[in-house]
């Protein structure tokens, strides 16, 4: 699975996600300059709630890339005329620089929240796209056996899911950029351009929680039929749950098993030894049967076993 760390240090998967800007308003709204479509660095600060030479820093040593994802660097006569034309209508202060001035695209902004370090708001941003894009790697593939269709999805449902996620790309991946271009070089019309652009994005937004929706209900339905062990975990309380994981491990032979569960435990609900003698930490999740593990949660789970001097650590949810 995708971790944060890995999208901090690669550039080819920071790529992948550059078209998945509605992560940027799903965290915090993002302000944009009266043309729809850039903003200063100055607000791209405000966005990340950091000082603008955090900005200007990350700038300098990432220059290139950002350039790639629509950063543009203005002067001189094209400066005079963005002043003039979008500045002169920003209902509030805005810098005047002397030479140039930085525009950032939205495309950009998201850049940043990935690369961005010492950032809650960027750190929150770079859970919510791991946690869209685990939410789409966890579904299984179907695929058909010979004589077999009774319990398996229909071609046509299959083909429909497929054409609504391709479609959801297609808006992400083309027609957003295309629409983009076109503002850019854009004189009288660029305002219903920019509008256009707004409503491609939110229906890409809307098929995002759509789909999401959907692979949930679809999770929860198939676990309806499940009865027995699982329907009356499901049943318990969190004390009861941590007692049945805390029984499980003195059934494989663990010695020394104590159930901590409750504030102040520091991610350890459960400790034991395992019958080779190695210290077991264990962390328990009670969650509703809809409930998906976050990645932000596993992120937080990963440094229990440190915590706790431990030889194993064991993330149980139902």
């Amino acid at each position: 699975m995708i971790n944060e760390v890995a999208l901090m240090e690669s550039q080819a998967l920071r790529q992948s996600f550059t078209e998945r800007t509605e992560a940027l308003d799903r965290v915090k709204v993002l302000s944009l300059l009266p043309n729809g479509l850039h903003v200063t660095t100055a607000m791209v600060a405000a966005y990340f709630e950091v000082a603008e030479t955090v900005i200007n820093n990350l700038l300098s040593r990432h220059r290139e890339e950002l350039e790639s994802n629509g950063l543009r660097v203005i002067r001189g006569n094209e400066l005079q005329k963005f002043k003039k034309l979008t500045l002169s209508s920003y209902p509030e202060s805005y810098p005047q620089p002397r030479s140039s001035m930085a525009l950032w695209l939205r495309r950009t902004v998201l850049n940043v929240a990935m690369l961005l370090r010492d950032s809650d708001v960027a750190r929150r941003v770079r859970t919510y796209l791991l946690d869209l894009e685990h939410t789409f790697r966890a579904q299984p593939t179907v695929v058909d056996a010979p004589g077999h269709d009774s319990d398996v999805e229909s071609l046509d449902a299959r083909i429909t899911r497929l054409s609504e996620e391709s479609f959801t790309r297609l808006l992400g991946s083309t027609v957003v950029p295309m629409l983009s271009a076109l503002i850019e070089t854009s004189g009288e019309q660029q305002r219903e351009l920019v509008s256009l652009r707004e409503n491609v994005q939110q229906i890409e937004r809307r098929l995002v929680r759509h789909d999401v929706q959907l692979r949930r209900l679809q999770r929860a339905q198939e676990r309806r039929p499940l009865v027995g062990v699982m329907a009356a975990m499901d049943a318990m309380n969190w004390r009861e749950f941590e007692q049945h994981i805390a029984g499980l491990l003195r059934r494989d032979d663990c010695t020394d098993v104590e159930v901590h569960g409750g504030s102040g435990d520091r991610g350890a609900d459960i400790t034991a030894y395992t019958a080779d003698g190695r210290r077991l930490v264990v962390q328990c999740k009670n969650f509703a049967p809809y409930r998906s593990v976050w990645s932000g949660e596993m992120q937080k789970f990963v440094g229990t076993k440190t915590l706790h001097r431990a030889d194993v650590a064991v993330y149980v949810a139902t």
